[in-house]
């Protein structure tokens, strides 16, 4: 990640609120794969992690990052924002069958 796309992720992360708090029991299995979950569904995820966490909420940032397999774009204080990148699948197109051209016959008008 350069540090333009950072920069821009930085920017993004302030107008997001928190979705998840990380609390007294840190980091369970549980709670990393509602991280995975978040981020396929968002791409990017703020975590606030609470005072009663012992940890230090930069080593959590890492292992969750590398468990989520998610970068880190930052952490202040006990904010944690991580991104992964959704991979876009490509919608398969059906061929639409050729119409045959118009072709005019005669007058369109009914003789009555």
């Amino acid at each position: 990640m350069t540090s333009k796309e950072r920069a821009l992720l930085k920017a993004r992360a302030s107008a997001i609120d928190p979705i998840l708090s990380l609390g007294k029991s840190c980091l369970t299995p549980e709670f990393t794969e509602a991280v995975r979950e978040a981020l396929d569904a968002r791409e990017m995820v703020k975590i606030n992690v609470l005072s009663n966490c012992t940890e230090d909420p930069r080593e959590l940032a890492q292992t969750l990052s590398e468990r989520t397999l998610s970068q880190v774009v930052q952490v202040i204080g006990r904010k944690i924002v991580l991104y992964k990148e959704i991979k876009k699948t490509e919608k398969k197109t059906e061929k639409k069958p050729e119409r045959k051209p118009f072709k005019k016959q005669g007058s369109m008008r009914r003789n009555v």
